[in-house]
């Protein structure tokens, strides 16, 4: 059995997935998965046990790009797929399994594609478009996650990881068991390589920040509560070394960041690759994270993290890890879902106190 996985677009949604191939190699642990994805997801991917290989995708997001994905199809047709799990709900990212000729191709209905696959799933019932930590779609979540300050009532929405996990069934069989946590898996010299390029103390305690959130600033915690955050870590642990990670758009808060902080911390944003930022993730001592793709990552490394949630839901985007903690307030007017605060005063992250956040990470660690 040769399987293959047409990937989200998206950092978090990627590490989401990863539960549905444990379980496809639970179930056939004979069979090879494939991984098609657009190289800024790969390193992700790559990380992944169950995965035998990363096809890398030369699509641009958002684009129909017709004839590109045809051309793919047709090279991909000569590895004599089995199946397709198309992940993305869109008619165009099933095309490429239609034109490679792959018998079965399974996801759920989506956009006008229900021609494009043959094994549909129904969506559950609740599910609308949202932002999710990876910086798109529904969230993820799970009552065995980490503990959320402040979370009450139920979740109206399906929880991403489980949503995907369903693909490894037939349409409308329930699941044999719940989903696993997201895992990943990395060489630990991946990530001292990392620090010797970026002139990283190599036995120093690593604490990373990740201020970023894609979806917009109602998703960030303040800059300066990050800033003092530095400060009561450096004051609880003199010897660590604080970094803030993140893509490039990052950069400025990352500046931010470190010229609010009365302590050292080393602006990273943009200055490493994704695989480095992982390697330097999976060996933190405590991370501190918007709801992101890069708390997701964490998470799946199983590192003391506390995650700051504002206009998301983290019943349905957590971080699934039992080293996690969730810092939310759950105002009245939180979720709200939104990329920036409708009333404009951000109180559902503004009141998340610095000291508040150091307790849970510390509680994380301890944990």
């Amino acid at each position: 059995m040769l399987t293959l996985i047409v990937a989200p677009n998206w950092i978090g949604d990627a590490v989401m997935a990863q539960p549905l191939l444990a379980t496809l190699r639970r179930q056939q642990p004979e069979q090879r998965i494939h991984a098609l994805c657009p190289p800024h997801i790969a390193p992700v991917f790559a990380a992944m046990p169950e995965v035998d290989s990363v096809v890398e995708s030369p699509n641009v997001h958002g684009k129909l790009d017709l004839a590109a994905r045809w051309r793919l199809g047709r090279a991909l047709r000569a590895s004599g797929y089995d199946r397709a799990i198309v992940l993305p709900n869109s008619a165009k990212s099933a095309l490429v399994p239609w034109f490679a000729g792959i018998p079965e191709r399974i996801g759920y209905r989506g956009e006008a594609r229900s021609l494009l696959l043959n094994r549909v799933h129904e969506d559950r019932p609740g599910r609308r478009g949202q932002a999710s930590g990876s910086g798109r779609g529904p969230g993820a979540g799970s009552g065995r996650g980490p503990r959320a300050s402040g979370a009450r009532g139920a979740p109206e929405r399906p929880p991403m990881v489980e949503h995907y996990a369903a693909l490894a069934w037939a349409p409308g069989q329930a699941p044999e068991g719940p989903a696993p946590d997201p895992r990943l898996a990395i060489d630990p010299a991946l990530a001292r390589a990392a620090r010797e390029r970026l002139g990283l103390p190599i036995d120093a305690p690593l604490y990373a920040l990740c201020p970023g959130a894609e979806y917009g600033p109602a998703k960030r915690w303040p800059a300066r509560h990050y800033a003092a955050l530095a400060g009561l870590i450096r004051a609880d642990e003199p010897a660590a070394a604080v970094v803030v990670l993140g893509g490039p758009k990052d950069r400025p808060v990352g500046d931010e960041i470190a010229a609010l902080a009365r302590t050292p911390v080393r602006n990273l944003c943009g200055e490493t690759t994704l695989a480095e930022a992982m390697a330097l993730l999976s060996q933190a001592a405590g991370v501190a994270s918007n709801d992101s793709g890069l708390m997701h990552v964490a998470a799946a490394f199983d590192r003391p993290m506390v995650a700051l949630f504002g206009s998301s839901d983290p019943r349905h985007t957590p971080p699934r890890s039992r080293h996690a903690r969730v810092e939310w307030l759950h105002l009245d007017c939180s979720p709200c879902f939104e990329r920036e605060c409708p009333f404009g005063h951000l109180d559902c992250l503004e009141r998340i106190e610095p000291a508040r956040a150091m307790r849970s990470l510390k509680d994380a660690m301890e944990g």
